[in-house]
């Protein structure tokens, strides 16, 4: 984007800009908030990746969309903010098998949980790795937000409390003008 948007923002998972003092963020609530900066080139970038997006390849996607405005991978810095931990994602098998049957490397990012036949997914670990294999150098903030209630909402603590709604985190990024 070069511009704020006029009237309804488009539906999307990613947004880049080369256009200094221009706000860009995402919104998220356990699913990874993951801001993008080629400080060199003047490029930016925010994505939503939870395991869909994640999965397939809203990360990549952006990535690619900051290269069209003249990003270069090897300066791109990536930062996955406040999401949810392993410790606090269980999933059932179809999950498992949904990352096992697309690459069986994928295993890795799953621990046993106590309830029979599911696991405990590793956001946080899965993002990084598909920064870094993206090619661009990736951190997390280790900050769930399923855990730390005082100051972050959570989509899976609501649904666990079969709360009615559950609020959302931004995400923002600007290049300085």
């Amino acid at each position: 984007v070069d511009a704020p948007f006029a009237g309804q923002r488009p539906k999307a998972d990613g947004i880049v800009t080369a256009t200094p003092g221009l706000i860009i963020g995402v919104v998220t609530a356990d699913c990874g908030p993951i801001l993008f900066s080629d400080p060199q080139a003047g490029v930016i970038g925010a994505a939503h990746a939870g395991w869909k997006g994640a999965l397939n390849g809203v990360l990549e996607n952006t990535i690619a969309a900051m290269e069209v405005l003249g990003a270069r991978r090897k300066s791109i810095n990536a930062v996955l903010g406040p999401s949810i931990s392993q410790d606090n994602y269980e999933v059932g098998p179809e999950f498992v098998s949904t990352f096992v049957s697309t690459d069986p490397g994928f295993k890795t990012f799953f621990q046993p949980s106590i309830k029979q036949a599911h696991a405990m997914f590793d956001l946080w670990g899965y993002t990084i790795d598909r920064l870094e294999k993206a090619g661009v150098e990736a951190s997390c903030v280790n900050i769930c937000t399923y855990a730390d209630e005082d100051r972050f909402f959570s989509y899976r603590r609501t649904t666990h409390r079969r709360e009615p709604d559950y609020g959302r985190q931004l995400s923002a990024i600007m290049l300085k003008g």
